[in-house]
């Protein structure tokens, strides 16, 4: 058997003893006060126990109570579970275009909330979240915590948009993430990019065997681009519009993976019912060691309790207890 708080008991247990001993060989009120003569014509008659043997009682409860927050356990050693969920990379895109409304409220908004449909459909797989423009940010390694994920993605507001977007620099992110990985699989959502753009992107996706998948936002019809001050941006006197590009997409498919141009239906769920089915027979290889234990706490808290009642409910009654008075008198 072993103890969970060791250093309860032993920061306890002296004071303890102390406190125990000095109380119980003490000499009780009444003998401090009357003479043994005295003593002997005062007659107290009744059921319960003398105060001695309910204190005695009431500091074993005590001890067995000091047993218990020492937490005492059976240790029967560690276990090795293997985590057969996903390892997942979602890289989401915070670039100018983001700002366009042609999605409700904009696109960056309508992408974080595709996202945390995708955390939902996703309980219990790693997911590592990214953003990128100009340059890759790490906003979470991987975890499980969907609900602390979803308050990271609350932060990531308009005022991290950044106009330019660099697919070469993630590319290079994913290469060293999935570098020595047996998962390696990667959702991007974004509003597209031209084949320039994605060539380093669609390289390093074939040359490393990533699976992509892409959440496209945005429209074919496209909407306005607008700067930070939410202005139209006007290129040789011509508002420029900004359109979903499905290139991206195609590479995904290229991939292995596949790819979705997001709307208010519930799609999100049909991609990750692909993912899961694309990568049913790769495990992460990741695994925990769980300790066992049987808790043994309960056995003197419950014992404990047992002594409590049995030292209040053994005081004598009041209707029991006969004074001699005369005898009293007497010994004046």
């Amino acid at each position: 058997m072993s103890f969970a708080n060791p250093y309860i008991f032993f920061i306890l247990i002296i004071p303890f003893i102390i406190f125990a001993f000095l109380v119980l060989t003490n000499k009780e009120g009444a003998e401090r006060v009357f003479s043994k003569k005295v003593l002997e014509r005062i007659k107290v008659e009744g059921s319960g126990l003398s105060n001695r043997i309910r204190n005695s009682i009431l500091f074993l409860a005590i001890f067995f109570m000091i047993i218990a927050m020492s937490e005492p356990y059976i240790d029967k050693g560690e276990q090795k579970v293997k985590l057969s969920g996903l390892e997942i990379v979602v890289a989401l895109d915070i670039s100018g275009s983001m700002r366009v409304k042609d999605r409700y409220p904009n696109r960056l908004q309508f992408a974080k909330n595709k996202i945390k449909n995708l955390f939902k459909e996703l309980p219990k797989d790693d997911v590592m979240l990214l953003t990128f423009a100009d340059s890759v940010f790490l906003v979470s390694p991987f975890t499980s915590d969907k609900e602390t994920l979803d308050s990271v993605l609350d932060g990531i507001s308009d005022n991290y948009i950044l106009n330019s977007t660099n697919f070469k620099a993630l590319a290079y992110t994913f290469k060293h993430i999935f570098k020595n990985r047996k998962q390696k699989i990667a959702i991007i959502v974004s509003d597209g990019g031209s084949k320039e753009e994605l060539t380093e992107l669609a390289r390093v996706v074939k040359q490393e065997g990533i699976k992509l998948y892409a959440i496209l936002v945005g429209t074919y019809e496209g909407g306005v681009l607008l700067d930070g001050k939410g202005k139209a941006i006007l290129e040789n006197d011509e508002v420029v519009i900004s359109r979903v590009n499905r290139y991206l997409g195609n590479i995904a498919k290229r991939s292995g993976g596949d790819y979705i141009v997001a709307d208010y239906s519930n799609d999100v769920s049909h991609l990750v019912n692909k993912i899961k089915a694309d990568n049913n027979g790769v495990r992460s290889g990741k695994s925990i060691k769980i300790s066992q234990k049987v808790e043994l706490f309960y056995y003197p808290l419950t014992l404990a309790v047992i002594l409590l009642l049995l030292s209040f409910i053994s005081t004598p009654k009041l209707e029991d207890i006969k004074i001699n008075l005369k005898g009293f008198k007497n010994a004046k």
